[in-house]
């Protein structure tokens, strides 16, 4: 990589409409009680490239279906992503597989394109059908609300419990060309790798190979939304889409590409967190030291996710033993003489051995980082070594709260 152009990656304004090409836009089709969008649509360039990952849930909504067999089908050759936002449509039997086809039908036949070219995402209660012809009255509507500035009503229209809209891009200049990456994202409750109860939305407007763009991908993800955790679950409609479009860049600069994108997908990656229903603040874990990054990531997810450790951030008190416990049972083989642990900037733990640190002082730490905008506040910071070497991992989660479970009480009612 180019160091020199590496560090030269600006945040910009304009989420998944910010490249080159592609095109948003969000309504209120009247599918939720609440007056806000619930209907969003994203459109891609002509030669436009897609791949995705999606649940690993075997309960799963058939609109996931739908995708992967149109991706492969078209070899990631999609157009157009219709996201409705109240109704999940996941085990709803065939009217659920039925109603995706009728409703990317009558968006096909909208936008002149070919039936396997447009995709479809929903998101919300399980078991509720979308309402069709609510969806069908509405796609001329959402078409003309469709424009290159449009990306901040339709990652307003995707959102369901979440309490703030999640978007980020960057740009750079490569070789005097401008490139911008892009993207959107919703995600509150129900996170957990292996793909989280979230859509994302990654674009681009550089061309990148189906394989190369892949496998970029795939590294990506599992640096982001892989890396996190709300709550422990996974939901069944969990869906990443990924568009590149464009003219190609040599192969020198891919690297600096994925760099690009790894900023966006981790932006939109630790809003999710930041927003896990009911909490106050978001904790990211760095491990250091293990033999590989998978192992690394997998050890700082493990963390992030212990009830114990999140109860422990939100009542400000730096309680490192549940922290310790929770490295224990990750499953990796550690060496516990070479443990080395602190929280922010004060150290509890070296050469496996406890230290003496100032609890107080520790405790208003963690109460410095309670705020709704983590971009301003920062997250509380949990950093491991397990082990001499460089190599690191990075999970992001959050505090747990009585919130939460008022909230998931009452999420149907």
């Amino acid at each position: 990589m180019n160091n020199s152009l590496a560090s030269k990656w600006q945040s910009i304004e304009g989420g998944i409409t910010a490249p080159n090409g592609f095109l948003a836009g969000g309504i209120r089709a009247g599918l939720k009680e609440s007056n806000n969008r619930d209907l969003a649509l994203l459109l891609a360039p002509s030669d436009a490239t897609c791949t995705a990952t999606f649940t690993q849930s075997s309960v799963r909504a058939p609109c996931i279906d739908l995708c992967q067999k149109r991706l492969s089908i078209t070899q990631g050759g999609a157009r157009a992503v219709l996201i409705n936002s109240g109704q999940a449509n996941a085990c709803t039997g065939e009217r659920g597989r039925i109603d995706n086809f009728l409703i990317t039908d009558a968006l096909a036949s909208h936008l002149k394109l070919k039936e396997e070219e447009v995709l479809i995402c929903s998101t919300g209660v399980i078991g509720v059908p979308i309402p069709v012809e609510t969806v069908i009255n509405n796609i001329g509507k959402l078409i003309t609300n469709t424009s290159d500035e449009g990306g901040n009503n339709a990652a307003n229209a995707i959102m369901t419990t979440d309490t703030f809209n999640k978007q980020s891009a960057y740009e750079i200049t490569i070789n005097n060309r401008k490139v911008r990456v892009g993207g959107m994202a919703k995600g509150s409750g129900m996170i957990h790798p292996n793909m989280a109860t979230m859509l994302a939305f990654l674009s681009c407007d550089v061309g990148v190979s189906v394989e190369a763009w892949k496998a970029m991908i795939k590294r990506i993800v599992d640096r982001s939304f892989n890396a996190i955790t709300v709550d422990g679950d996974t939901s069944t409609n969990d869906t990443l889409l990924a568009f590149t479009s464009g003219e190609p860049i040599e192969k020198e600069y891919l690297e600096l590409l994925e760099e690009g994108l790894t900023l966006v997908s981790q932006d939109l990656a630790r809003s999710i967190a930041r927003d896990g229903e009911g909490a106050t603040c978001l904790i990211e874990t760095k491990v250091k030291g293990a033999s590989n990054e998978k192992e690394a990531i997998h050890i700082a997810r493990t963390i992030c996710s212990s009830p114990l450790v999140k109860t422990a951030i939100h009542g400000k008190d730096p309680n490192w033993g549940r922290i310790i416990a929770a490295l224990g049972r990750a499953g990796i083989k550690i060496e516990s003489n070479l443990i080395a642990l602190g929280i922010g900037p004060y150290k509890m733990m070296e050469s496996g051995v406890p230290k003496e640190f100032n609890k107080k002082r520790a405790s208003d730490y963690i109460a410095s980082k309670m705020g709704k905008s983590y971009k301003k506040v920062g997250a509380v910071e949990i950093n491991i070594s397990i082990g001499k070497g460089e190599i690191y991992g990075v999970s992001w989660g959050c505090d747990l709260s009585r919130d939460y479970i008022k909230i998931n009480a009452d999420y149907t009612t």
